[in-house]
């Protein structure tokens, strides 16, 4: 693939190479007319050639910055590329459907923390214990999940004590 860039490369700067030189051999003709004339056509000739000379020296310029910058982010991708795929999965930080996702869980535990506090506003006789149990079911639930779309490989990384033969599964009840 090495091989196939700077060829193309080569053959590119080549061609860049050969119209700058046309360009610069038709302003030294269109000098050596004009001086040997004398005459208000000839010069105008060599202006615009020296215009023509001007713009495509600054258009090479831009394009090499251009394709060096390219050519550095590609080297940047493919390096950070093949260091996380090395490391394990990439989580984008800016992911905004995973950034909803994470609000959603964190607007659900707010909610469930208001069904508790209110349940125990009510007073130990008539608080719904099952009601704060699953809410704080809900919470623990919520939490997983959230935790899991942030770091998703997190029960990977480190060996916890097999106490549910394997399965990293939280259980519960879904209330709608």
């Amino acid at each position: 693939m090495q091989s196939i860039e700077s060829s193309s490369h080569r053959r590119g700067l080549r061609l860049t190479n050969v119209v700058l030189l046309v360009v610069i051999i038709a302003f030294i003709v269109a000098v050596i007319f004009a001086a040997n004339q004398n005459d208000i056509i000839g010069w105008m000739v060599v202006v615009i050639a020296g215009g023509w000379l001007i713009l495509s020296t600054i258009s090479l310029i831009m394009v090499s910055r251009g394709a060096r910058a390219v050519h550095k982010t590609a080297q940047d991708f493919r390096s950070n590329l093949a260091a996380s795929s090395a490391s394990g999965t990439v989580v984008d930080a800016t992911d905004p459907m995973r950034d909803t996702k994470v609000d959603h869980s964190l607007k659900i535990v707010e909610v469930q923390k208001r069904v508790i506090t209110e349940e125990l506003a009510k007073g130990v006789d008539q608080a719904d214990f099952e009601m704060i149990d699953r809410a704080l079911d809900t919470i623990e639930m919520t939490a997983h999940n959230a935790r899991d779309m942030i770091n998703p490989d997190r029960h990977k990384k480190k060996a916890k004590p097999d106490t549910d033969n394997g399965n990293n599964t939280i259980t519960g009840d879904i209330i709608n």
